[in-house]
């Protein structure tokens, strides 16, 4: 870290702990390996239906994206100026009147944050300048994105129940009862513990779940009651196990489940995480280009396999990095997972080539896999390869920049600022 931002950061930390003293919100903090921003949209579309609450901009979950996210403020990417005027706002916020000289609106009661870790210690840094009251573990699995500077799974989990450990006898813990990994920090709390999941012996649980090309439907039951509950354009069970997460909150903010699921049919998937886009030649496609993980990757998998369509299925994967060891072994069988669902299969990467090498051995014809370098080049093999009725799956990690992949092959792409994830200037611009 050079010595300008180190300055920046000290001082936006500094700022957003005098805001959090100074305002006294609740904070709700979520981390997860996967699933934090789709858990972050569900808490806040149930809270904001009947609280005043703020949710962290983008992914915002870094020591810098933190105090931003404290002080409502947007990265200035690589401009001083920027920078120094994010300061002046964050001092604003901090010392200044009780309403914002740039939004106008009084500091928020509830704050909705993501906290995320890279490397070991990570956690220490973002619990110095908040203290959730409540702290919700979306999802980790065996094989958790993150992990390359981690000695395994094992140390990822253990770094990121730090936020758990850190709870009051007053706050409430809220965990993935699916996750075995996640599971497992109720025991490292003295908070009220909250469970959630598919499998029985959670508190709160999700059944009769349906998936169509408009949507999800199923249930949430909770104590003997039921409700129905509707995601429109959402896809997945992740999004699912999102909206759990929001209905426990809810549930912790004294709310029933039938304004949860009223509340939860406004709850809408960001950017890159598995938006259903209408493709060229009347086509469509699943894009979630915004990161990948294996577990999120098998997710996006089964939403593939689920969804019908009168055309090929196909996949387009870029590399999952940050996996460290674990690469070689959970790009193949992604391959091998991928020949299950798809007609063809495109890989883009050097880490992307074990995927077609197991796609191939699980018997997907030869000639139906492609491998290629970048996004860039892929594109517009892809763009010949569609036909009508084709539903195409785009993933990778963010730093393969497969929304490129996207861009190229929707049928919109005038709308691309507002479907697609980095849109804006210093990701356009970035090669």
């Amino acid at each position: 870290m050079n010595f300008f931002k180190k300055i920046v950061t000290s001082t936006l930390v500094m700022l957003a702990k005098r805001a959090i003293g100074r305002f006294r919100p609740k904070i709700i903090g979520i981390t997860g390996s996967v699933g934090k921003s789709s858990a972050k949209e569900a808490i806040a579309v149930v809270l904001g239906s009947r609280y005043d609450v703020r949710k962290s901009q983008k992914s915002y979950n870094s020591e810098i994206g933190l105090a931003m996210a404290v002080l409502g403020l947007s990265t200035a990417w690589r401009s001083s100026v920027g920078w120094l005027k994010n300061i002046i706002l964050g001092f604003q916020v901090a010392y200044g009147p009780l309403c914002w000289l740039k939004t106008g609106k009084t500091f928020s009661k509830i704050l909705i944050l993501e906290m995320g870790v890279d490397r070991p210690n990570d956690f220490d840094k973002l619990l110095k300048i908040v203290k959730p009251d409540i702290g919700v573990v979306t999802a980790i699995g065996q094989i958790p994105v993150h992990v390359e500077f981690f000695s395994g799974s094992e140390a990822v989990a253990k770094e990121k129940s730090k936020l758990i450990k850190s709870l009051s006898s007053d706050g409430t813990a809220i965990l993935n009862f699916d996750d075995e990994v996640v599971w497992e920090m109720h025991e490292r709390t003295k908070a009220k513990v909250f469970s959630f999941g598919f499998g029985s012996g959670g508190d709160m649980r999700a059944s009769n779940y349906k998936i169509d090309l408009t949507g999800i439907n199923f249930k949430l039951k909770k104590d003997g009651a039921s409700v129905p509950v509707r995601l429109n354009k959402v896809y997945g069970k992740q999004h699912v196990y999102a909206a759990m997460a929001g209905a426990s909150v809810g549930l912790a903010f004294g709310m029933n489940l039938i304004e949860i699921s009223e509340a939860l049919q406004k709850y809408s998937a960001p950017p890159g995480r598995l938006k259903l886009i209408e493709g060229i030649k009347n086509s469509w496609v699943l894009d979630d280009s915004y990161n990948a993980s294996p577990l999120a990757a098998h997710a996006a998998l089964d939403v593939l396999g689920d969804l019908q369509t009168n055309g090929r299925k196909i996949v387009v994967f870029g590399d999952m990095l940050e996996i460290g060891k674990y690469t070689i072994e959970a790009h193949k069988t992604l391959g091998q997972l991928s020949a299950k669902y798809a007609d063809h299969i495109v890989t883009v990467g050097p880490r992307s080539k074990f995927t077609a090498e197991g796609a191939i051995s699980s018997g997907t014809p030869k000639e139906n896999v492609k491998s290629f370098s970048t996004s860039d080049e892929a594109a517009p093999y892809i763009k010949e390869l569609i036909k009508k009725s084709d539903l195409i799956l785009v993933k990778g990690s963010q730093g393969m920049r497969m929304e490129k992949v996207v861009l190229e092959i929707m049928a919109h792409p005038e709308d691309a600022e507002k479907l697609l994830v980095r849109q804006d200037e210093y990701w356009r611009d970035k090669k």
